[in-house]
């Protein structure tokens, strides 16, 4: 983790959910299988950025390791980072428990990552990103953006809320089909994020990855507040 400078964001802050509490990384797996298809999200991972066994790949905000897990047994080398070091040890857990040994578990995040090896192949986020305010968000891009090599893949997934009119009714639906759906706690929880966290808007998302220098080759809304992007250098 490379030092920064005392003007630069501080990324270990815990904004929304606290991931450093051992409660929460405990429950996190549970959680999410609630809210999320993990398989089909490993799979869509897999399609957009082909992993291949002289690859190397990076994942930023890796929780729990599923993913990176994943992605360990068709590549050379994960490296998975996050800024939780609950989460790290819980992943590293998990990786010895598969018998992954691919895959390098190191605390930093979008900013204060240093890579060490190659240009990467591809570089993966989801549900990460909106921890950090929209300047933030265009420094980190532009981070990934030096750390792939040309033609390299950035796999984008986050909550991106829509341009609307009245954003007063669109939250008070979602967060009463989040009850509905999945429970209190998780309802509770996207009001946290609504309230404290980051996401940004469609438009200003698509005009933070242009201007951080990547053509974006798909873009697909797998809610109406989740967001896909497959973006080149």
């Amino acid at each position: 983790m490379r030092q920064l400078p005392k003007w630069f964001y501080n990324e270990n802050q815990q904004v929304g959910t606290d991931y450093t509490d051992i409660k929460e990384v405990q429950l996190y797996d549970q959680r999410m299988e609630r809210i999320r298809d993990i398989e089909k999200e490993v799979e869509d991972v897999k399609d957009a950025v082909n992993p291949r066994p002289n690859h190397s790949i990076l994942e930023i905000g890796t929780g729990t390791g599923e993913l990176a897990i994943a992605l360990s047994e068709h590549c050379g080398r994960v490296y998975a980072v996050d800024t939780s070091l609950t989460m790290l040890e819980a992943a590293r857990k998990k990786a010895q428990i598969r018998k992954r040994t691919n895959i390098e578990f190191l605390c930093g995040g979008f900013l204060s990552y240093q890579h060490q090896g190659r240009p990467l192949d591809a570089v993966i986020s989801q549900l990460a990103l909106h921890h950090l305010p929209d300047f933030w968000k265009l420094l980190a891009l532009k981070s990934i953006y030096s750390l792939l090599q040309p033609g390299g893949i950035l796999y984008l997934r986050d909550v991106v809320f829509p341009s609307i009119a009245n954003y007063y009714s669109y939250f008070s639906e979602l967060i009463e089909e989040m009850r509905v759906s999945a429970g209190e706690i998780i309802a509770a929880e996207f009001e946290t994020h609504i309230r404290e966290e980051f996401s940004t808007l469609d438009w200003i998302m698509e005009g933070l990855l242009q201007s951080a220098g990547f053509k974006i080759k798909n873009t697909a809304n797998e809610s109406s507040f989740l967001a896909c992007y497959v973006c080149e250098k």
